[in-house]
């Protein structure tokens, strides 16, 4: 037997860094999924978080009906308090509906005498999420949002 065929079939037969190599494959690529599945639950999480203060908002407007801008102004730094965000980042403010309309205005004097106006609360909030991955210049920041209509009373127009 020749030593490059000898050589050859030691290799072959002897497996004792085979676990070492497979780890050295399979370490780098299992990190990097549990490192997304992080974020991505962090994302799912905060997008929670919002709808959470959402239910809040809902919440607070039924029981007081933020007619007058303290009111709204109040409801908004609830919601800013139940989600860590600034004032900013937060809209609260009124909307109304005149008959059967399916547009809203910003303005109940808008709506005819007689008519019946339905009178809402618009909460939108707004929030970013900067996955881990963008430091690396992968992606980019996720723009995280939501938007409600809130019907607090409805009558007719005086």
């Amino acid at each position: 037997m020749t030593i490059g065929r000898r050589f050859r079939c030691g290799l072959r037969a002897d497996i004792t860094g085979v676990m070492a190599i497979e780890t050295a494959v399979i370490a780098p690529v299992m990190v990097l999924f549990s490192l997304g599945a992080y974020q991505v639950s962090s994302l799912v999480a905060r997008q929670g978080e919002i709808q959470s203060a959402m239910t809040v908002a809902e919440s607070v407007a039924l029981a007081t009906e933020p007619d007058t801008s303290a009111k709204r102004d109040t409801l908004k730094g609830i919601v800013a308090a139940s989600t860590g965000l600034p004032q900013s980042q937060i809209v609260v403010e009124a909307a109304y509906r005149c008959n059967a309309s399916t547009t809203f205005v910003t303005l109940e004097s808008t709506c005819l005498t007689g008519a019946n106006v339905s009178r809402y609360i618009r909460v939108k909030i707004t929030d970013s999420y900067v996955p881990l991955w963008t430091e690396f210049g992968v992606g980019s920041t996720i723009a995280l949002s939501a938007e409600r209509y809130i019907l607090y009373s409805q009558g007719t127009k005086k």
